[in-house]
């Protein structure tokens, strides 16, 4: 019996693991192998360059402004996007008023702000990325002729020309079009909760504050926690990349203030025809992803909860 059982998992899995092998690693690999070449992508011929790519890329000024671009978008997008989502997910479901019938509720028109909330994501990140292209422009943008209509005439930033600022407006986007769907996903978990611990807290004397981080927070850590390691990777990923690509100018912003490492391995291959080294920038963002995902998992680690 244990013979069978495990020849039918090994027959169930072949296939899946051949397709993920050919279509996921084999690419990984074959992009490493390129990264130690000349390989233009226009031509067949190329020869092998050992590291010279690798040394190339660290004395390469615009790698390391794209890197430190990537990095900021890891840190801060994934903050103020899980904080607020954890905000309006807490409000709508357990942070309103209490009711005759219901001691633990959300706020009223909980079930509208969960509509309102989502509604980004049934739009392209390419249409919000032009949505507010127009938005932000400086001559006729809404956000400039709001400013202008209660008036602040004076205060008409160039946002995406200014590169002091056009990085946040990149990321003020992607939170954006990112938090309804974690409003969503933690409303879920917080849905399963037991009432009965807030109604235990409030008969105790607790506040919101304190449901909130000693109920509501360590019952929802792993999904936290997932979802933290799923915004590094869109910000390091094609939701970056898209959003820049499209709303900034050059694109990639004026001295290259919004230029990210898959906008900069997008132009080095396909605009500057520099394959391999575009393949070693891609080893460098491959190494900064798993390194994020790897420290977000070991310091989030904790006792699981179980209830």
């Amino acid at each position: 019996m244990q013979h069978g059982k495990y020849r039918f998992i090994v027959g169930f899995l072949a296939l899946p693991l051949a397709m993920y092998a050919l279509f996921v690693v084999w690419p990984f690999i074959q992009s490493i192998y390129y990264s130690f070449t000349d390989w233009t992508g226009l031509s067949p011929e190329f020869q092998a360059v050992g590291f010279g790519n690798y040394r190339r890329m660290l004395e390469d000024a615009i790698f390391w402004k794209s890197l430190q671009h990537s990095l900021w978008l890891v840190l801060l997008l994934p903050l103020v996007t899980l904080g607020l989502a954890l905000f309006f997910a807490f409000m709508i479901n357990v942070g309103g008023r209490r009711r005759k019938n219901a001691v633990v509720a959300g706020v009223r028109g909980s079930s509208f702000y969960k509509i309102a909330y989502f509604f980004p994501q049934v739009l392209s990140i390419a249409i919000v990325a032009l949505l507010f292209q127009f938005a932000f422009n400086p001559n006729d943008g809404m956000i400039n002729s709001a400013l202008a209509a209660v008036g602040l005439d004076h205060v008409q930033p160039n946002w995406l020309g200014d590169p002091d600022l056009a990085l946040y407006c990149v990321m003020a986007v992607l939170v954006w079009s990112t938090v309804g769907f974690f409003v969503v996903l933690f409303s879920a978990g917080m849905a399963s909760i037991p009432r009965d611990f807030y109604e235990a807290a409030l008969l105790d004397g607790a506040g919101r504050f304190t449901t909130f981080f000693r109920i509501t927070l360590p019952l929802l850590w792993d999904t936290v926690q997932s979802g933290w390691v799923y915004m590094g990777i869109l910000a390091l990923g094609a939701e970056a990349f898209a959003t820049v690509q499209i709303m900034t100018v050059g694109p990639g912003g004026p001295d290259y203030s919004t230029t990210v490492l898959p906008l900069y391995v997008y132009q080095t291959a396909f605009r500057d025809g520099q394959a391999a080294y575009a393949t070693t920038i891609g080893v460098a963002l491959l190494i900064v992803t798993l390194a994020f995902a790897a420290i977000v998992m070991r310091l989030g680690r904790r006792e699981r909860l179980e209830f």
